[in-house]
C-alpha cells in the first residue's frame, strides 16, 4: 500500500468555519501532488460563494511550484461545499494536464439516496467525477504510491488515502480528545465506523493519521504556536491507541456502538449539510439555481462550474 522509504511533504490548512482541514501532499522530487477535502467557502444566510479557503491551496500549490496530479475526496461531505471543482479549473488553466476529481465508487450509492431525496437529474449525477477508485486501488504520484481504504461508517462511500507513513482519514477518526463521528447520515453505520476504526489503529504505531475535522477542546494543550486556535492536523496511530476518547485499545465495540447511536439521536443536521450534500454529489458542481435550503446570490464568475 506504501512505499516505506518515500515520505511526501503535507502541508495541512485548516478552515476554522466549518473545522475542516485541508491537505495538499506532494512528492518532494518531482513535485507531483495532489489536493484531499477542500474547502469551497459559502455563507447560507446571503447565498454567497466564496473562494478564500481554496486560494490558499493554491497559493501552496504556486510557491511549491507543484503540479496538481489529483484531486482526491473521502466522502461527500455534509458540513461544506467541496472546492474540487473550482481548482480544477483554475488549474487546467496553470499547468499542462488538468487535475482529476476522484472519490471511493460507492459514491453512487450516496447519490442515488439523496439523489432522490432533492429530487436531482440523473443526468447531473452520470459522471460526476473523473475517477471512480476501488478498495485497494493505488494511484502513481511521482516517487509515491497512494493506497485507497475503505473505511465506513460515517458514510457508505468513505475511503482514507495512505501516503507513505500518513493516512488522511477524513472523517473515520477524530483526535484523540475529540474522539470519532457521527453515524447517523443515510447509509452511516456505528458498527462499521468501528471496524474502520481498528483497521487504522492496527497500523504501525508511527503512522500518522490526518484527520479530516478538528473542533479543539477549550483545555486543549498545544506547543505548536504555528497552528490556528490549537487544532491539530493529525496524531500517531499510537497516541491514538492510547489516548482516544471513544476508540482507545480496549474499548469494547457494543459499547461504542451503544453509545455513539444514543449520542447521535440528539444531534442536528450540520448548518450547510443540504448545501453541501446536493452540490457534493454532484462532483463538487453547483447547481444552476438557488433551492429548497440552498440560497446562491453570488458565484465567482469564471470560476465554478455550473451545471
Amino acid at each position: 500500500m506504501h512505499s516505506p522509504n518515500t515520505e511526501p511533504t503535507v502541508h495541512s490548512i485548516h478552515e476554522p468555519v466549518t473545522g475542516t482541514w485541508q491537505y495538499v501532499i506532494a512528492d518532494p522530487s518531482t513535485k507531483g501532488a495532489v489536493i484531499v477535502d477542500s474547502v469551497l467557502d459559502y455563507d447560507k444566510e446571503d447565498g454567497i460563494v466564496g473562494s478564500g479557503s481554496a486560494d490558499r491551496l493554491l497559493e501552496i500549490i504556486a510557491s511549491n511550484n507543484y503540479q496538481i496530479w489529483y484531486i482526491l475526496e473521502t466522502h461527500a461531505h455534509a458540513d461544506h461545499l467541496s472546492a474540487s471543482r473550482y481548482l480544477q479549473n483554475v488549474l487546467a488553466s496553470q499547468q499542462p494536464n488538468e487535475p482529476k476529481v476522484c472519490i471511493g465508487h460507492r459514491i453512487l450509492q450516496v447519490q442515488e439516496t439523496f439523489g432522490k431525496m432533492y429530487s436531482i437529474p440523473p443526468a447531473e449525477l452520470e459522471n460526476a467525477f473523473d475517477c471512480l477508485l476501488q478498495d485497494h486501488d493505488e494511484l502513481t504520484l511521482g516517487n509515491l504510491v497512494i493506497g485507497v481504504i475503505h473505511l465506513p461508517g460515517h458514510t457508505p462511500d468513505h475511503v482514507g488515502y495512505i501516503i507513505g507513513t500518513n493516512v488522511f482519514t477524513g472523517d473515520s477518526i477524530f483526535n484523540p480528545d475529540v474522539g470519532s463521528a457521527r453515524c447517523d447520515f443515510s447509509g452511516g453505520s456505528a458498527n462499521e465506523l468501528f471496524q474502520s476504526t481498528q483497521k487504522l489503529l492496527n497500523l504501525p504505531l508511527h503512522f500518522r493519521l490526518y484527520t479530516g475535522h478538528d473542533y479543539p477542546p477549550s483545555d486543549r494543550q498545544c506547543s505548536l504556536t504555528t497552528v490556528e486556535s490549537k487544532a491539530l492536523p493529525f496524531a500517531t496511530v499510537e497516541k491514538q491507541r492510547k489516548e482516544n476518547k471513544h476508540v482507545r485499545s480496549g474499548t469494547v465495540e457494543t459499547d461504542f456502538v451503544t453509545w455513539r447511536n444514543e449520542r447521535d439521536q440528539n444531534l442536528q443536521l450540520p448548518r450547510l449539510f443540504h448545501a453541501s450534500i446536493r452540490t457534493n454529489i454532484r462532483g463538487g458542481r453547483l447547481p444552476k439555481t438557488s433551492e429548497d435550503d440552498f440560497k446562491i446570490v453570488n458565484v465567482p464568475e469564471g470560476t465554478i462550474r455550473i451545471v
